[in-house]
């Protein structure tokens, strides 16, 4: 998108506004009746706001009416059938994601990242609500008896409250997640679902041996630097992002740099990448339309690399013996895809080569990221 909404709160300083979605179906249900209990609109809000459109990182501000869309729901299915791959490794991935342009930050969870992270939360901080769970395996599913020198069958089933601050050349975005490793994700009853009823791929036999049941938290905290570089190209426009990630918790620890490069007509002079399940390069629920069009579209690619510190699908459970393997320090993504919008909705398609992240692992992970988003 080429444009940031800033709210007008009587005559206090205006901040941009943007919405980021975070890292992606079920979650705790404690967490997530309170997460979405106090996504409430905010009652003071102008008529007209103002947009900043980022030029070569120099912002100019007009008023213009607030956009009409308030509300953005986007769902993301990630999965080795779909792009190329086979069914093993990082298997499945469903996420999720909600905001409301309007919606204050949750007061208590915004208090303690504002207290504690130092992260600065206010009435101009976008706020996400995220559901999702993720599935992986061993390269053959097939295999009852325990698989010690291969990746452990594990689920993941988490929610997350997101926010993030626009600047003027950067956006900070911080991500506080919740959820559940082991039985209680309900990864087995997914995935033997999926592939009796609508894959008809094999039934996975090894599901005795999972991760045991761990309750799970991540912060993260990820800065990337809208438009460093974009230029015209004919009638096209080539844009650069580059990213830094941190994430910390008993499920992941890691640092990760990368960047990203979106290719499309010169209409739309910033982009937003679609939304996917974490960890990889960072996107937006949000996405707009230029002047007067109906239909848009783009392709990009990126990459990012990780130091990876703790991932509890390979090093196992936390506090209790159970399967693991030696994991790699260093993992790196590779992704390319293409998002066409046409009206109020987006949809959009990534393929992901993922290194190998552990040692005896026979060959890369190769899957797709499907991503439908809705405005309105």
């Amino acid at each position: 998108m080429n444009c940031k909404m800033l709210p007008r709160l009587g005559d206090q300083e205006h901040k941009p506004f943007s919405i980021f979605a975070f890292s992606p179906s079920l979650a705790v249900m404690a967490a997530v009746a309170s997460f979405c209990a106090l996504n409430l609109p905010a009652s003071a809000r102008a008529e007209t706001g103002e947009i900043i459109h980022w030029q070569d990182a120099k912002p100019t501000v007009s008023t213009i009416h607030s956009n009409d869309y308030k509300n953005y729901i986007s769902v993301s299915y990630e999965n080795d059938l779909i792009g190329g791959g086979t069914d093993q490794y990082y298997t499945s991935g469903v996420q999720i994601n909600y905001f409301n342009i309007e919606s204050k930050p949750p007061r208590y969870i915004g208090d303690a990242a504002d207290r504690f992270i130092g992260f600065d939360v206010n009435e101009a901080t976008a706020t996400s609500f995220t559901l999702g769970q993720k599935i992986f395996t061993p390269q053959d599913i097939t295999i009852a008896a325990p698989q010690n020198q291969d990746r452990p069958w594990a689920g993941w089933l988490y929610a997350t409250v997101a926010f993030a601050n626009v600047h003027e050349t950067y956006t900070d975005q911080l991500g506080l997640t919740l959820g559940v490793v082991g039985p209680a994700s309900m990864a087995e009853q997914t995935q033997k679902f999926i592939h009796k009823h609508v894959t008809d791929s094999p039934e996975p036999q090894g599901w005795d041996n999972q991760l045991h049941t761990e309750p799970g938290a991540i912060v993260s905290w990820n800065r990337r630097w809208q438009n460093f570089a974009s230029f015209p190209l004919a009638a096209y426009r080539v844009q650069f992002e580059p990213d830094v990630t941190v994430a910390a918790g008993n499920v992941n620890t890691y640092a990760g740099v990368g960047g990203t490069v979106t290719f499309g007509p010169n209409q739309a002079e910033l982009r937003d990448t679609p939304p996917r399940v974490a960890p990889a390069m960072p996107g937006s629920g949000y996405f707009d339309l230029p002047h007067d069009q109906n239909w848009d579209w783009y392709v990009f690619a990126g990459i990012n690399g990780r130091a990876v510190a703790r991932d509890i699908f390979l090093d196992g459970n936390t506090f209790r013996d159970s399967a693991s393997v030696d994991k790699k320090n260093f993992v790196a993504d590779g992704n390319a895809g293409l998002a066409l919008t046409y009206g109020q909705t987006r949809i959009a398609y990534t393929v992901v080569y993922r290194t190998k992240e552990f040692d005896g692992q026979e060959d890369p992970a190769i899957f797709g990221s499907l991503t439908l988003t809705r405005r309105f």
